[in-house]
């Protein structure tokens, strides 16, 4: 499925674009959410949206997948390509701290599973792309140039 809908973009978009959020609490814990089409917990993102900016996507997908409402504008930390979705995929990964989440969001059909976890408590099936990018802010790697 995923193949096709890359397909599809691939004539109907020229490049695609998304975005992330790498969102940290106060304790120092990451947010991730584990997907129903999908292995693993991922920082929470997803698709801009056609006449959508980078800002507006992210506040949607927070808002979506964590019930997480921005407080003041993010960080954007990093710019990546995204090899393994397409030759045309590129993601931008923000940093947010200033965020109020009213209640947990409800489990539903795309996201199965959230939650604030501390660094040395990442579940074990985080994926590897997550687990560079949290690297890379918060431990000071260097940033990768690919997803």
């Amino acid at each position: 499925m995923r193949r096709l809908l890359h397909l599809y973009w691939r004539f109907a978009r020229g490049i695609t674009l998304g975005v992330r959020g790498l969102v940290i609490d106060g304790a120092g814990r990451v947010f991730l959410v584990k997907h129903s089409y999908i292995a693993g917990w991922h920082l929470p993102g997803g698709g801009v949206e056609t006449g959508e900016t980078l800002i507006s996507a992210l506040t949607r997908e927070l808002r979506e997948e964590g019930n997480i409402e921005l407080s003041e504008q993010p960080l954007l930390f990093a710019m990546y390509f995204n090899r393994r979705a397409s030759r045309r995929d590129h993601v931008a990964l923000y940093v947010v701290r200033a965020f109020h989440q009213s209640a947990p969001p409800q489990p539903n059909s795309e996201i199965v599973a959230h939650g604030f976890f501390a660094l040395e408590s990442l579940p074990e099936d985080t994926a590897r792309a997550t687990r560079a990018r949290i690297a890379e802010v918060l431990d000071g790697r260097a940033i990768a140039e690919h997803w």
